[in-house]
């Protein structure tokens, strides 16, 4: 036992073991200094709502402050790091030419990082998938979406196809289509239409409501009612007034047309005549028969 207590005393009172904790002590003290410089980048330059910016931030300056100090600590330790940074070198090129498919999205996530068209927490469309950004990395982007699903699209896929921003202005329009019969007064249906959006506290005043007509259907006349509410009650608005409108129609009389057929049998003849027959509780309508 004391034969192994001597030996362990020569270790530590080696030049050798000292130079192995400074270098450890450099590592450890590079990444704590790398994590209060991103903390304190972070209140500087990224503003609180920018989840985006301070990881970005914080990874770079932890990193960059890390790296410097592994360097130093290797410097310390008597490795070259010219070496080093020329096996490195040769290193990546290999890695790049066996996996191209990486470096692309690497470099796509690159264009990402600098071109910014969303940023973490946005609501955003790629293709069919619709989710929230919950990282943004040199790779891919990963999103949760609303069945509460990862999904992770690599950067090249994101960077060739059609992002759509659900969260980048801060209102939205909300457009119901709504067709009443031909028998009812357009004037009328309007004033009832634009009552409805007034009364939603979920309406914005400005942009104010608006009606537009869209045509002479064949069993109706067909007009969009268009509102706007704020990004986050867009979901919430759009469920409740569809609910508002039909209450106000049955309130007052105004009849929301299905569609109607009328059978020919030439051009010269009369259409054929339909009577109800009532089946459980439904209605369906048969031609008599002559």
């Amino acid at each position: 036992m004391q034969q192994w207590l001597n030996y362990l005393l020569d270790i530590l009172n080696s030049p050798a073991a000292w130079n192995v904790v400074e270098a450890a002590f450099k590592i450890v003290l590079g990444v704590i200094l790398g994590r209060i410089a991103g903390k304190t980048l972070v209140r500087i330059f990224a503003r609180p709502e920018d989840l985006h910016r301070a990881i970005i931030l914080r990874r770079l300056s932890l990193y960059t402050i890390t790296g410097l100090f592994t360097a130093s600590a290797l410097m310390g330790l008597g490795f070259d790091l010219g070496v080093l940074l020329g096996a490195a070198g040769i290193l990546t090129v290999a890695i790049g030419f066996a996996s191209q498919t990486s470096a692309s999205n690497v470099i796509s996530g690159l264009f990402l990082l600098g071109e910014r068209p969303f940023a973490v927490g946005d609501i955003i469309r790629v293709n069919q998938t619709v989710g929230e950004v919950l990282s943004i990395d040199l790779l891919s982007v990963k999103l949760r979406t609303f069945e509460n699903l990862f999904v992770r699209i690599p950067n090249e896929t994101v960077i060739k196809s059609e992002v759509t921003n659900l969260r980048h202005f801060p209102i939205r329009r909300v457009d119901i289509e709504v067709g009443v019969a031909y028998k009812e007064d357009l004037r009328f249906v309007r004033e009832i239409l634009l009552d409805v959006a007034d009364r939603n506290p979920l309406c914005l005043e400005e942009p104010a409501p608006s009606i537009l007509f869209q045509m002479f259907g064949d069993s109706s006349i067909d007009h969009t009612l268009r509102v706007w509410a704020k990004s986050e009650n867009f979901l919430a608005l759009r469920n409740s007034i569809p609910v508002e409108i039909k209450q106000a129609f049955d309130r007052h009389g105004i009849e929301i047309p299905f569609p109607h057929r009328t059978l020919y049998t030439g051009s010269e003849t009369t259409p054929f005549p339909f009577e109800s027959h009532p089946a459980n509780g439904t209605s369906t309508q048969v031609p008599v028969s002559t």
